[in-house]
């Protein structure tokens, strides 16, 4: 049983009711702006009124495939303030500004031990919910937080620091994620498939490495804004092999490295036909299961490697928040449209159906409160 909330509020600050509205998912591509009950909080936890949530593509993926059961709410990107605390929480206030990562590893079983934290019971269990079966919750207007994710998973956003730079904390992590697993170089090139937001953090934390990027995809639009990312080498594939402009750059050896950052399994073979011998290929986007086929003799004869990353690594995570928080790159820039909470299921047919400037879309129950946050 859960204890009430309490009622210590920021004078000034908006004080919960007894409903709230939410972008409910309700079975397969099917969405509803509905009216819930906020989400009781009980001993250690947090309830957070969001003010924004990114839309990320794993969200889109299980509205419109249906893989989840339903009702659920949606939204893991998620930044906002405190408005009241369970019993026990000490590390935090009424009035704190916050980001809350929903899922957190328990660091002690076996998947933990070997740093593979995504595959850990714990960490598949969604600590974070709006209602209904836990599934983030951030297309509402408020989320509990359980306990263990208030003692390891919500992170203080400075003074200084936007809601929405501090909404990019989690897809940044799971993207330096894949960067590290990838151990570039800096004599070495990168090619990154892809240039929605993901594909440009990618490429942008692979540019940190001192290694040469190369960024392909089929809208100039987007191979724009990755130039503004200070990307200098920006192929349109749909006029341009970016295989041959690799090989340009590496005195014909091929890419040290490639990253699929979209989710075409069509795209693989060109990932691997792009890189070099003993070369690495990243596939980041390949979230559904299906078979494909590949060349085993490029793998075995040609010693390329195929690895893959998922999710978020707590190990990341200082790190990480520091370098959103430094605003050494500005991630909040990729936002190219914002939707207030009424306008959610707008918000998601964007996302699902993006157009060449659509880059990262976000729901944002703040822009009904204003500056009361």
């Amino acid at each position: 049983m859960h204890t009430a909330i309490k009622s210590e509020f920021v004078e000034g600050k908006p004080t919960p009711t007894q409903t709230m509205r939410a972008a409910v998912y309700r079975g397969k591509n099917d969405v509803r702006l509905e009216t819930v009950p906020v989400p009781e909080i009980g001993k250690g936890e947090l309830l957070v009124r969001v003010h924004t949530c990114g839309i990320c593509g794993t969200d889109l993926k299980k509205i419109l495939t249906g893989s989840h059961s339903a009702p659920r709410i949606f939204g893991h990107e998620m930044a906002g303030q405190v408005v009241a605390m369970g019993q026990g929480v000490k590390d935090f206030a009424i009035g704190d500004r916050v980001m809350v990562f929903h899922h957190i590893p328990c660091g002690e079983c076996y998947y933990c031990r070997k740093k593979v934290f995504a595959q850990c019971p714990v960490y598949k269990q969604v600590g974070a919910t709006a209602g209904f079966e836990a599934s983030g919750g951030g297309f509402a207007e408020y989320i509990r937080v359980m306990d263990w994710i208030v003692r390891k998973g919500v992170v203080k956003i400075p003074d200084q620091v936007s809601y929405e730079q501090a909404s990019f904390i989690e897809p940044v992590n799971t993207c330096l994620k894949a960067i590290e697993s990838l151990q570039l170089q800096s004599d070495e090139t990168v090619l990154v498939i892809g240039q929605g937001p993901i594909g440009i953090i990618l490429a942008a934390l692979a540019k940190r490495t001192g290694a040469t990027v190369v960024t392909s995809d089929l809208y100039p639009q987007r191979l724009k804004i990755s130039e503004s990312f200070g990307l200098k080498h920006n192929v349109n594939a749909g006029s341009e092999d970016p295989a041959q402009r690799v090989r340009e750059i590496t005195d014909g050896r091929g890419a040290d490295a490639a990253i699929l950052a979209t989710a075409g399994n069509s795209l693989i073979k060109p990932a691997m036909d792009a890189t070099r011998p003993g070369g690495r290929i990243m596939l980041f986007a390949q979230t559904q299961r299906s078979e494909v086929a590949i060349d085993p003799a490029a793998v075995c004869m040609d010693e390329k490697t195929l690895l893959g990353s998922y999710s978020a690594s707590v190990d990341l995570q200082d790190e990480n928040v520091r370098l959103v928080f430094s605003g050494e790159i500005d991630f909040a820039r990729l936002i190219s449209h914002r939707f207030p909470l009424e306008e959610s299921v707008e918000a998601i047919q964007l996302a699902s159906h993006p157009s060449p400037d659509s880059m990262k879309i976000v729901i944002q129950p703040g822009l009904e409160w204003g500056k009361r946050i």
